[in-house]
């Protein structure tokens, strides 16, 4: 059984161990990482590793905790800004810049755990479902400040227009890191963004629609 740390300095040796299995799984998989590759990146002991986890898959529990909260913290602060088409804009190309620096590298987090973990962990399948559920909201919310302000039609139909935009960057970032390269997260939003503008009242329509 894992237990949680009291102390700050056991709090911070938690969240070191957690970010660095993150990694390593994010380069490996689940089943590709092993505790012994934990210990070695981190000099955590064996008995740090099954004190604060109680075993693998409790370490995997927490690395599926901290990316969706990592993930979600950035995503809802960044489509809190969205009101408009330029602060949608910004939005879609902060996500480009990311990849950008990275090199291609790492995907998306919630979807590379989503693809290793759905079909064989049924606990951590509702997670990382709760997480793109959470992630949906926040760009629902961003939509429908976009209608509020009157860049997008009352009829729209703001659950489609949500999918369409998470598929574009869970579809983008999986070429994006094929690829190792930023252009297919670029296009996927551009189309997704398309997309909206098309939702836009008739009288406000881009141009380009």
């Amino acid at each position: 059984m894992s237990a949680s740390p009291i102390t700050k300095q056991g709090r911070a040796t938690r969240e070191r161990i957690v970010r660095a299995a993150a990694e390593l799984i994010a380069e490996r998989g689940a089943t590709g990482t092993s505790l012994d590759e934990v210990r070695a990146a981190t000099a955590a002991s064996k008995s740090q590793l099954y004190h604060y986890f109680g075993d693998k898959h409790g370490l995997v529990e927490a690395v599926v905790e901290h990316q969706c909260a990592s993930v979600l913290g950035f995503q809802a602060r960044a489509l809190a800004a969205v009101s408009d088409w330029e602060s949608l804009e910004r939005w879609a190309q902060l996500m480009v810049n990311g990849v950008e620096q990275r090199r291609g590298r790492g995907g998306c987090p919630i979807g590379t755990l989503a693809a290793a973990l759905a079909d064989s962990d049924e606990p951590l399948r509702v997670s990382l479902n709760e997480a793109f559920r959470a992630w949906s909201d926040a760009i629902r919310g961003a939509l429908t400040r976009l209608r509020d302000n009157g860049l997008i039609a009352a009829e729209a139909d703001l659950d489609r227009l949500t999918t369409i935009a998470l598929s574009a960057i869970e579809g983008g970032l999986l070429l994006a890191k094929a690829s190792r390269d930023a252009d297919p997260l670029r296009i996927a939003l551009d189309g997704a963004i398309a997309q909206f503008r098309l939702n836009a009242p008739a009288r406000r329509r881009h141009p380009s629609a």
